[in-house]
């Protein structure tokens, strides 16, 4: 990850104020039918033949990787944060995530965008598994997304669930709508950052955060 300032690059707050609440699944979700029909109508929108050999299971395995990549919108963060952990025996600094691998892709073209996600929280009196905020992290990125959005979605999920005297998020992503159309400019990774409580106030701890992220 390339070096990073500390003093750019957050979440703003307008756009922090500007989030829509988390997307629920459409009330009249279109059918497995109408989802296939429309992956033909795209292919022949692009020019080719739906019916020819090479394309005529192309519909299935789209919607099953649709399926598989938007899972998100039918599980529910929250859940996984919702068994928590009293017994920390007065632990008082940050528990960190590094490396989260972060598969998403933007709801302006659909197209990926991939990643690292960077997690830490300074507890208050209780804590979660480990493996439960990597979950959040998944669930949330397996939505259409934007990366600031991503961003302050997981900062409000451990928030609301563990209350903890701070937060650390930073994510690291290149977007494929950038290298493959438009502008056409590969390798350059976008950097979100929100923090929150202690890791707002002290800039120590704050700067050793993104000390830990860059380091291998």
């Amino acid at each position: 990850m390339d070096s990073f300032d500390p003093n750019h690059g957050s979440v703003s707050e307008n756009a922090a104020n500007d989030l829509t609440p988390t997307p629920k699944a459409h009330p009249t979700r279109p059918s497995r039918d109408e989802a296939l029909a429309a992956v033909r109508t795209l292919l022949a929108w692009a020019g080719d033949d739906p019916t020819r050999e090479g394309l005529i299971d192309t519909p299935k395995r789209v919607v099953d990787a649709y399926n598989e990549w938007f899972q998100g919108y039918t599980a529910d963060p929250r859940k996984e944060l919702s068994r928590t952990f009293e017994d920390v025996q007065g632990y008082n600094d940050m528990v960190m995530l590094r490396d989260i691998d972060v598969e998403s892709h933007c709801e302006h073209h659909m197209a990926p965008f991939l990643g690292k996600a960077y997690v830490a929280y300074v507890p208050t009196d209780k804590v979660v598994g480990i493996s439960k905020i990597a979950r959040v992290v998944e669930i949330y990125a397996k939505r259409l997304q934007t990366q600031e959005t991503l961003t302050k979605q997981i900062t409000e999920a451990l928030q609301d669930s563990l209350n903890p005297q701070g937060i650390a998020i930073l994510i690291d992503a290149e977007h494929q709508c950038m290298t493959t159309r438009g502008v056409h400019h590969k390798h350059v990774s976008t950097i979100t950052t929100s923090f929150t409580g202690v890791f707002e106030t002290n800039l120590a701890l704050q700067e050793r955060f993104i000390r830990l992220s860059q380091s291998r």
